[in-house]
């Protein structure tokens, strides 16, 4: 009886590890990628700034995208947002990183394979 009891509480334990390690392991959302691009879509569109806020945005997601999937997840929601704004330029979009002094190993576009 007691050997059942403590494999529920292990399971239970084993379970709580487990939701707080996917939850950990996931710092990047959708709603944080469009917050911290928001203030750069005038640079995106047309090439004016970037602004002070465009780069902290830029910054910040690149603090945060620590792990290969924070990486595939802030891809694929730029990605997104690459085609849902047609007026965004992909030649701005490159450039966005390298202006606010980040270096990332490639643009996002709507063409862009996130896997990688």
């Amino acid at each position: 009886m007691a050997s059942s009891a403590f494999l529920k509480l292990l399971c239970a334990v084993l379970v709580c590890i487990i939701v707080a390690a996917l939850q950990a392991e996931a710092a990047i959302n959708y709603g944080l990628v469009s917050e911290n691009l928001e203030p750069c879509v005038g640079f995106l569109e047309n090439g004016q700034g970037p602004t002070a806020a465009s780069c902290n945005g830029v910054k910040t997601l690149k603090n945060l995208a620590t792990t290969t999937q924070d990486r595939r997840t802030a891809c694929r929601c730029m990605k997104s947002a690459a085609t849902a704004f047609p007026g965004i330029d992909p030649k701005n979009t490159a450039a966005l990183p390298s202006k606010c002094g980040v270096s990332l190993p490639g643009s996002v576009g709507p063409q862009t394979d996130c896997s990688q």
